[in-house]
């Protein structure tokens, strides 16, 4: 092979092995079976679903979407549109810590007596603390339906559905937001000390207020002064 034409597989080697680089994926994400137990009304159930959690970035924070591939309980009476109501905790683990509530939509078709509850799709905001590797697992699932509640726990601690490299973490050492105290502009200041009635904002607005009007005043005495002269 001539020189000039290892050169040039040699750039071409380079060049796809930095766009490989740009374009990895800052998340890592996988369907996890869990095992939920449940306390219903009527007693323990369990079943297991995979469960699928995505986020996407949108400022400072992401949007996150839990997704259920298969019922977890079921009800011993049919439940009509609207009667279901279900939200979920998706733990946090890694780099940062806590837990993000989710929610979902009522059911907008009638789920027939001892058929498996179909849970819609699950979504909130997560807002990093830290930056690093974040882990997100499914928590505890709650469903609400005809005045009752059913509680599900994972009993086989499942793996993380999804991992976050976070970046720019709002909680991470960041500038906080506010006010500069060294404007010399014609606005008030934020805030004063209040050590006497003088001191606060609303007695310094009242003898500027009187400043004004004895002005005005004083005015008022010599325009009426040089008539008379």
């Amino acid at each position: 092979m001539s020189y000039r034409k290892r050169t040039a597989l040699a750039l071409a080697t380079a060049v796809a092995g930095s766009v490989v680089l740009i374009t990895a994926p800052a998340a890592q994400a996988s369907v996890v079976d869990v095992n939920y137990n449940c306390k219903t009304p009527i007693g323990a159930k369990s079943a297991v679903s995979p469960i699928d959690i995505k986020a996407v970035k949108s400022g400072s924070s992401y949007n996150v979407t839990m997704s259920f591939q298969k019922g977890v309980s079921s009800s011993p009476v049919a439940l009509g549109a609207g009667a279901m109501n279900p939200s979920a905790l998706i733990n946090l683990g890694g780099a940062d810590k806590g837990a993000i509530a989710v929610k979902g939509p009522a059911n907008t078709a009638e789920i027939p007596a001892n058929s498996p509850i179909k849970i819609s799709d699950l979504s909130g905001t997560y807002v990093p603390k830290a930056n690093g590797k974040v882990t997100l697992t499914a928590g505890v699932l709650t469903i609400k339906a005809l005045g009752t509640v059913t509680t599900c726990t994972a009993s086989n601690s499942p793996g993380p559905s999804l991992e976050l490299d976070v970046t720019g973490a709002a909680g991470s050492g960041g500038s906080t937001s506010g006010g500069s105290g060294g404007s010399t502009g014609g606005g008030a200041p934020a805030s004063l000390p209040k050590t006497g009635p003088l001191d606060s904002a609303v007695a310094l607005g009242t003898l500027g207020g009187t400043v004004v009007l004895v002005g005005a005043a004083g005015v008022l005495w010599l325009t009426r002064r040089n008539q008379r002269a």
